[in-house]
């Protein structure tokens, strides 16, 4: 995996950058030593390295057990980081029309990260007639949308199999001594994997929240683990700042929020990592913005989006950077044919292999946009696999964890979230809401 930076510097000077070497190269130290803002949220540091085989062939027992079974569906039924860490994996791992295909594994899809009843109909309407099984993922059990997507969920699996098989084919992933979930588990006998306490669920892909589901796929979670721990020690206390492409990542989006560029624009060439730009969108929305500071986290997928916010981004206000994930090698090769008639007059691209052209259109790109007064970023990675991605989000994690400290914020809290829970609960009239339920109804009507 390689950083460059070099469409950086016409705006930010590298000097500048590296002035930032001592404090950046601190916040690691901070990170490990568990001394800075959000100490208790630190777990997922030295996660990767601290994996047990004892759980790694839980998760892989489980796995096996619903192929063993035949299960045609797993719904889990999680919201945010019990989400989106999964739901980058399978998307970035699975072939692009896998819904379509034959598979030995369970097709993995998803509950509990909305709240629109037709889709929860059309769901259940789906589950009516194939056989399935449901992982829930929350810390507490009583996040709104999951838990309102598991009623629904455990109601129809009972009555479809009778509420003794029902149990066999839950499984709930939660806090290991408290909450309702871990409760209802206890009660009904669910299998259980344990979220730690001192990981927050956006840093969380790498433990059963994410691992489960991915082994549910047919996926290798050990070397996702394996990519992930090979970045952590790439990226430790003691690598020098020259070396350390998480550090150097961080000083650099903050060399670049302080020049004014505000908001950072990820940019895949690849469908595969659509997902992988959610998961990170969350990850650096909900870290560093607070207190009223922060780079908005954006996305696109080009060259898809070329055609519709190519124009803004090449043209619009200058507030904003590009971080693109560049991937080297493609799993097939597939060339253009050549056309007698050539009435699309594409002759010149004959015998060409389609990723040729697509890396064409990814320099031509990031010349374009620095030429538009938008700096570029560039990360490569090898491939699209099970390795990659795990380095690939360790590296964003770690990075992360830098940037909310240079920022002078606490990278691991999310008090915002909480505004629009508030003001839902008490116009549901949800019991010990009923003062607030009173202010909201008044304001409504102002």
């Amino acid at each position: 995996m390689k950083l460059n930076i070099s469409k950086v510097t016409g705006f930010v000077p590298e000097g500048k950058i590296y002035a930032n070497k001592q404090s950046a190269l601190e916040h690691v130290k901070a990170l490990y030593e568990k001394t800075g803002k959000g100490n208790d949220f630190l777990g997922w540091v030295r996660l990767p390295s601290s994996v047990e085989e004892s759980e790694l062939s839980a998760i892989e027992d489980v796995a096996a057990f619903y192929r063993q079974q035949k299960v045609e569906i797993v719904v889990v039924a999680g919201i945010g980081g019990s989400y989106l860490g999964a739901k980058a994996t399978l998307e970035a791992l699975s072939d692009n029309f896998w819904q379509m295909k034959d598979s030995e594994y369970p097709k993995i899809i998803f509950a509990g990260q909305n709240i629109s009843e037709d889709y929860l109909y059309e769901l259940l309407d789906l589950l009516e007639t194939r056989s399935y099984g449901v992982v829930v993922i929350s810390k507490s059990g009583t996040t709104t949308e999951p838990a309102v997507a598991f009623r629904l969920l455990k109601a129809h699996l009972e009555k479809k199999v009778g509420k003794a098989k029902a149990k066999d084919y839950i499984v709930a992933v939660t806090d290991g001594k408290r909450g309702a979930l871990r409760t209802l588990a206890a009660q009904e006998g669910y299998r259980t994997f344990v979220i730690p306490d001192d990981v927050g669920g956006r840093y969380s892909v790498l433990t059963p929240v994410g691992l489960l589901p991915i082994a549910i796929a047919g996926f290798d979670v050990r070397q996702l683990i394996q990519g992930a721990a090979d970045m952590q020690q790439a990226t430790a206390p003691g690598v020098a700042f020259e070396e350390n492409i998480a550090a150097i990542y961080a000083a650099t989006r903050y060399e670049l929020y302080r020049a004014g560029k505000t908001t950072e624009i990820l940019a895949g060439y690849h469908p595969k990592l659509l997902y992988v730009a959610e998961w990170w969108k969350q990850l650096y929305g909900e870290s560093e913005g607070k207190e009223n500071k922060g780079i908005f986290p954006a996305s696109v997928t080009l060259t898809a989006d070329l055609h519709s916010m190519g124009q803004y981004i090449q043209e619009g206000l200058r507030n904003i950077f590009e971080t693109v994930i560049s991937v080297e090698r493609t799993a097939h090769k597939l060339r253009i044919p050549p056309d007698t008639a050539n009435l699309d007059t594409l002759n010149f691209l004959s015998d060409k292999r389609i990723d040729e052209v697509n890396k064409m259109a990814e320099l031509g790109t990031m010349l374009a946009h620095v030429d538009g007064g938008v700096p570029n970023i560039r990360i490569e990675i090898p491939a699209i696999n099970e390795y990659n991605l795990g380095k690939l989000f360790y590296f964003f994690e770690i990075a992360c964890g830098i940037s909310g400290y240079l920022l002078g914020v606490n990278p691991f809290d999310q008090p915002g979230v909480e505004a629009y829970k508030k003001n839902m609960f008490a116009l549901l009239d949800k019991p010990g809401y009923e003062e607030e339920s009173r202010k909201v109804k008044v304001r409504l009507q102002q």
